[in-house]
């Protein structure tokens, strides 16, 4: 596993650069969305029980953020092919990032440690990225509790 980095960044701050492979081939990065706002939600793992409702919610939303202009981009440090077999699973609309180095998780500091029944271990702590069309971060969600956080990010994108 690769040892956080250590990163915190602040509202305001320009979003760090990315380019991932993602689900149903190709490659996704920040230039893709250049010039319009961009949600991104950092999540552990794919078809886990508050993964997939956190994806589920984004999905459900989907049409709403394009309504204001606004993109949706899920990452996590699963495969291409896991991604590929989530979408399928659980009908998701929303494009989602590979993140097998953690060079992004590391990049935006949600790379970090982590426990679970006395188990300290590295790992994504679910986070959400607001990011304004300028490139800058308008809104940071750290430790995500999911039940109502895709409603609470569209709120806060109606006002970009």
């Amino acid at each position: 596993m690769t040892e956080a980095a250590q990163i915190e960044l602040n509202v305001g701050d320009n979003a760090p650069d990315f380019d991932r492979p993602r689900d149903g081939g190709g490659r996704i990065g920040l230039a893709d969305f250049a010039g319009k706002p961009l949600v991104l939600f950092f999540y552990p793992k794919d078809d886990t029980t508050a993964c997939t409702a956190e994806s589920i919610s984004f999905t459900a939303l989907a049409a709403d953020f394009a309504a204001l202009g606004v993109a949706i981009l899920g990452i996590s440090p699963d495969t291409v092919k896991s991604h590929d077999k989530f979408v399928k699973k659980h009908s998701l609309s929303v494009p989602l990032a590979s993140d097998e180095d953690q060079a992004m998780a590391n990049a935006y500091g949600v790379w970090r440690e982590k426990s679970m029944y006395g188990r300290t271990y590295m790992g994504v702590v679910r986070s959400t990225f607001l990011i304004g069309a300028d490139g800058r971060i308008a809104r940071i969600w750290d430790k995500v509790k999911v039940a109502g956080h895709a409603d609470d990010v569209l709120a806060a994108a109606t006002e970009l």
